[in-house]
């Protein structure tokens, strides 16, 4: 059974190609990232291919940005990861983000919006196609679910791209200029 619904491919491809890099390295991120969709027959399975879909949402709100420390790789992440079989990108941002962190999200009414985009390792011989969107909350308390790390929390911008890892740096020095924060 594939894992990537219908037309969901397609229309990744196309915003993931309208995307206006934040730097030279999410300029790279979006070369590889077409020509991996491009080559991949079911680019939304983690079991296809070594290579393949995430997502990640940059969730911000007026006390900051929320990161989370990746309990494998023990960074300051923001949230997000695999997609489940049939979901979309934007289906499984929404779930990853309410598992991490406890927040239950919707994207705006507008759909979702993409904010970034990253080719990066995930760990055990994977690459990650991560697609990032924005995703905006009250700056209410998170609660992670039970088996998620429990180091969730809201940074301001500043100490949030302080602790980033250089393929969310200059996502979140834009995001947070495009904001006025």
């Amino acid at each position: 059974m594939s894992a990537s619904p219908p037309g969901a491919v397609r229309a990744l491809r196309a915003a993931v190609a309208a995307r206006d890099p934040v730097d030279d390295r999410e300029a790279q991120a979006v070369a590889r990232f077409l020509a991996e969709l491009d080559r991949l027959p079911d680019p939304f399975d983690r079991a296809a291919d070594p290579v393949h879909v995430t997502a990640s949402a940059i969730v911000v709100g007026p006390r900051g940005t929320v990161l989370h420390r990746h309990k494998r790789l023990g960074l300051w992440l923001q949230p997000g990861g695999h997609l489940d079989p049939g979901e979309t990108p934007a289906e499984a941002v929404l779930r990853e983000v309410r598992e991490e962190t406890g927040l239950d999200l919707d994207h705006p009414p507008a759909g979702p919006r993409m904010v970034h985009v990253d080719v990066h390792p995930g760990g055990r011989g994977h690459t990650h196609l991560d697609v990032r969107y924005l995703l905006e909350a009250d700056g209410r308390d998170l609660a992670p679910a039970a088996g998620e790390s429990a180091d969730a929390a809201w940074f301001a911008w500043d100490d949030a791209i302080a602790l980033a890892d250089p393929g969310l740096r200059q996502a979140l020095v834009a995001l947070r200029a495009i904001a006025g924060r």
